[in-house]
């Protein structure tokens, strides 16, 4: 199996574990807060891990990488973008059609393609194509509401900004850890480092000027927020790394199982029922990733 096939898979479990842990802490933390909580905990394992790849050579890796204009631009631009993204996820989180919002964000497969193609000349395969679309008619059916049809306008609105916002990391990401000469797995460790650090930073300094009381709360969470960093780390090394064996649109779809595991946590471990609906939707991914697979 291909290396990005499992750093995929791998993220995508991180994230499920980590949104549900994410969506309790946005009970107590602003937006935010909570995306901080993301950054600062998760900082000291993307030191660690970065330390465990290269040993005595972490620093001149780093060194190299900060004298490279090209990553630096792109790695800070991902940065922003990442943060935007995450601030209106956790928007999401909090409004009471959440469910909605999400699948709107995670169309964000389709819109890593059209945006790759359309500034970075990324291509796909015309079935590559269609296992994206697939992909993201299957998020959709799963998002819908089950006893309405209406959509909520906030959600949507959250939820296509953390989609869009989403999209453009993914390509930023790619391109600014493609630009090392380092080996592919010790440059996106190396971009998820200093991504992490300009992340943590800005979000520190935001909410040590317009929110200082939340640095309080934020302790007050610190076992849940030690989670939350612990499985974003680990999210992120796995997405970082897949993203840079392989075209960002492709990794987006593939991690699209990240409902399917959802789901079945939903199902197995508090015993809730999936509906015709989203059998449908669970259908759609499943043939989506099964396409994608048929690719490699």
């Amino acid at each position: 199996m291909e290396p990005w096939i499992l750093f995929t898979l791998m993220a995508a479990l991180m994230q499920a574990l980590r949104t549900a842990a994410q969506k309790r802490v946005a009970r107590v933390l602003s937006p935010m807060a909570t995306t901080l909580v993301r950054y600062l905990f998760g900082l000291p394992i993307a030191l660690l891990y970065l330390y465990l790849l290269t040993q005595e050579r972490a620093v001149p890796v780093m060194r190299e990488a900060l004298g490279d204009n090209r990553f630096v631009l792109y790695a800070s631009l991902a940065a922003v973008a990442q943060i935007l993204a995450t601030v209106a996820l956790v928007k999401v989180l909090t409004l009471r059609n959440f469910a909605v919002g999400t699948s709107f964000a995670k169309t964000e497969a389709m819109q890593t393609a059209l945006l790759g193609l359309v500034f970075f000349g990324a291509t796909l395969s015309g079935l590559a194509w269609v296992a994206v679309l697939v992909g993201v008619v299957g998020v959709v059916f799963l998002g819908l509401p089950r006893h309405q049809l209406g959509f909520d306008r906030a959600s949507m609105s959250y939820g296509l900004l953390a989609g869009v916002a989403f999209a453009a990391t993914a390509l930023w990401i790619r391109y600014a850890s493609t630009s090392l000469t380092t080996e592919f797995i010790v440059s996106a460790a190396t971009t998820l480092l200093y991504m992490i650090i300009l992340q943590s930073l800005l979000c520190l300094m935001y909410v040590v000027v317009r929110e200082r009381r939340q640095l309080g709360a934020m302790l007050g969470q610190f076992y849940l927020a030690s989670f939350v960093g612990l499985t974003s780390a680990i999210g992120s090394i796995g997405w970082y790394t897949a993203m840079t064996f392989e075209n960002a649109a492709l990794v987006k779809s593939l991690g699209q199982v990240e409902i399917l595991f959802t789901l079945l946590i939903s199902h197995y471990y508090f015993s809730e029922s999936i509906s015709r609906r989203e059998t449908i939707g669970i259908t759609a991914i499943v043939v989506s990733v099964l396409l994608i697979l048929s690719q490699v």
